[in-house]
């Protein structure tokens, strides 16, 4: 009987790894999505790994904003050209699970532009909705 226990126990953990490690995949292939809709200059395939909600939080240099309209309509104003969008790319330091749905994701960002490199770190939340990865608070400075 102990053995059972033990077996069954190893695959309940075995299972809860491969679902971690699945998510995180995910999670890393929206930031990927993100990251290539970046750099062909469309930002709002770009804001497709947000949440499309009034509760998205964006924090960054500007200060709060609260939304995904107003999240996408700062990002045209602050990144209207391709001379402004440049080349990005991302360092990923750490995903870390919060709960069943939600994971972190800390790291940096490396932007290449003609208007001048820019680096810089996140802190992002994603929460898994209808079956896909979105972000609902980024915290970027």
């Amino acid at each position: 009987m102990k053995k059972l226990f033990v077996f069954f126990l190893f695959l309940s953990l075995t299972t809860i790894a491969q679902t971690e490690a699945e998510d995180r995949k995910a999670i890393r292939a929206t930031l990927k999505m993100q990251q290539d809709a970046w750099n062909n200059g469309d930002l709002e395939t770009f804001m497709q790994g947000y949440e499309k909600s009034d509760s998205l939080k964006f924090y960054g240099k500007g200060g709060l904003t609260n939304g995904w309209q107003n999240t996408l309509d700062n990002y045209k104003k602050g990144y209207p050209t391709k001379a402004e969008t440049g080349n990005l790319s991302f360092t990923i330091d750490a995903i870390t699970k919060i709960e069943e749905g939600a994971y972190y994701m800390m790291g940096q960002f490396h932007l290449v532009r003609d208007a001048g490199n820019a680096n810089g770190v996140f802190l992002i939340i994603f929460r898994k909705i209808d079956g896909e990865w979105k972000v609902i608070a980024d915290l970027s400075c």
